[in-house]
């Protein structure tokens, strides 16, 4: 038993220690796998920092020794001639399509209650055509009234006309006064006169009778009818029920522009419009600018007539397209080929020095921006030579080739 025992415990340690020893072979090697990563990422950021400086020596003695150009590769590259072009801005805003012909039928009246709707949604009216009726018994009475005195006055107008005349009879024959007849003939005149205000009194009052007729002042299609029998009526959209006639062959563009623009945009602008929802599009001038800045919106109102032709309908979202700035004749590039360094914004341009093509470095003055496309004011003129593709690889100095044979 002694010896059994003996036995276990041997085992029991040598297991142990074989355990110890693999948990120490663990841990030393987990040591060395993050020391040898360590290590690994320390050489590489030497060796970037390496390439670095020889990048940047190989650029100062391509600079400094000419007789290193001999030695060196040409860089591929793209060229692109310059060339003067016309250069357009365009302004790009939303705006919206309205009617220029909208209008809710008013009477011409104080209003009052309506008697009768001569039209209805969809109707196409013209100019001139009755609408609605209002309620006219009142102007009617009034008119009857004023008749009926007109009728009154005449009755006596004329027996005082045939007093005058006789009157003025005897007076050829010398019988009677003067007084006598003065006075027949001032009774006429006043008569007349009464007369002449009652007539004009009546043309009052059938003007006022006549107001309860509403007539639409356009041409055009019944857009809204809000309004009812038995209602009072005023045409006013906000306090009661109205009629709504749209022209929709008169249509516009309106769109507002923001307030620094005000001294590039005026009336005559061109413009480039387009409706998305229908897929149609037209170029034309801005028709009216208004002359204030909107407190809200900072910006101010622009209008561009629509062709008839396009059948638009209000409301539509239009893109609209403004040109605010244009040259005829100007140095254009693609905005990608332009790069910036601590003396402002350059390009590279290839130079022939005797037999060699090498890159040269322009600074150059920017202007408007469109698009993808650039105005260069100053820097390169007509016949330079642009680099366009592989301008991010060289440096100023740099020997360039267009044949991939020459290349690296």
């Amino acid at each position: 038993m002694q010896k059994i025992l003996k036995l276990s415990m041997l085992i029991v340690f040598l297991a142990f220690v074989i355990s110890c020893g693999d948990t120490e072979k663990k841990e030393k090697t987990a040591n060395t796998l993050s020391d040898k990563k360590t290590e690994l990422a320390k050489l590489k950021a030497d060796q970037s920092k390496l390439n670095d400086k020889i990048n940047a020596l190989e650029k100062d003695i391509a600079k400094l020794d000419t007789s290193a150009a001999s030695q060196q590769k040409a860089k591929l590259v793209a060229l692109a001639p310059i060339a003067l072009q016309e250069f357009n801005h365009y302004l790009d805003l939303q705006g919206t399509v309205d009617n220029k012909n909208v209008s809710y039928i008013t009477p011409s009246g104080q209003g009052g209650q309506i008697k009768a709707i001569y039209v209805k949604q969809g109707d196409h009216v013209r100019k001139g055509q009755l609408v609605l009726k209002l309620d006219d018994a009142v102007a009617a009475q009034n008119v009857l009234a004023v008749k009926q005195q007109l009728g009154s006055v005449k009755a006596q107008l004329d027996l005082a006309k045939s007093v005058y005349q006789r009157q003025k009879n005897l007076w050829d024959q010398h019988i009677g006064t003067e007084v006598q007849l003065l006075q027949d003939k001032t009774n006429v005149e006043s008569l007349e006169n009464q007369l002449k205000t009652i007539q004009a009194n009546i043309a009052a009052a059938q003007a006022q009778a006549n107001q309860s007729n509403v007539y639409s002042n356009v041409n055009g299609t019944v857009d809204e009818v809000t309004a009812h029998v038995g209602e009072s009526f005023n045409g006013n959209p906000l306090t009661g029920g109205y009629i709504k006639i749209v022209n929709n062959a008169d249509m516009k563009i309106t769109v507002t522009i923001p307030e620094n623009y005000a001294s590039k945009v005026s009336k005559g602008s061109k413009v480039q419009v387009q409706i998305p929802d229908v897929n149609k599009s037209f170029n034309g001038t801005i028709s009216f600018i208004s002359q204030t800045i909107g407190t809200n919106s900072r910006g101010f109102t622009a209008e561009i007539k629509v062709p008839s032709s396009l059948n638009l309908k209000p409301n539509q979202v239009a893109i609209v397209k403004i040109l605010d700035y244009s040259v005829p004749s100007t140095v254009v590039i693609n905005v990608n080929t332009l790069q910036t360094d601590e003396q402002g914004k350059f390009v590279l341009v290839a130079a022939k020095e005797g037999d060699k093509m090498i890159a040269r470095k322009r600074q150059v003055e920017t202007g408007e921006l469109s698009g993808d496309q650039i105005e260069i004011k100053s820097g390169l003129k007509p016949g330079d030579e642009l680099i366009t593709e592989g301008y991010q690889s060289i440096y100023d100095g740099q020997l360039i080739t267009t044949t991939a044979q020459s290349a690296n």
